[in-house]
């Protein structure tokens, strides 16, 4: 039943940001980057490990070094899309870019 839970308050987390991104495409953005899912995140690994305090340290150093491939992600969606690429193109060399970013992340982070 806890897992449920999780699923569904993460669902409602997208759900609302897509609803909001039809309006509010700025805003939309703004709260999809926010620590929201980071938030989420170390709740569900606290209530699952309470006091284990290292595990939280690693996920929030690793998430902040994260930020640097999901950086690249948006810089390359952006130049895609004002080339006026397609979708699947944008989404390709986007997260291509971010493979290639996460890898060298997790081997900075050994």
């Amino acid at each position: 039943m806890e897992f449920l839970v999780k699923i569904l308050i993460s669902v409602a987390v997208i759900i609302v940001c897509t609803q909001i991104g039809r309006s509010f495409p700025s805003l939309s953005g703004l709260i999809a980057t926010m620590p929201i899912v980071s938030v989420i995140i170390l709740l569900w690994i606290y209530s699952d490990n309470p006091g284990n305090f290292k595990l939280m340290e690693d996920f929030t150093r690793a998430a902040l070094w994260g930020i640097i491939p999901s950086i690249l992600f948006f810089v390359a969606a952006y130049i895609s899309f004002v080339k006026h690429y397609p979708i699947g193109i944008v989404l390709c060399v986007s997260f291509g870019t971010w493979l290639v970013g996460a890898f060298v992340h997790q081997w900075l982070l050994r």
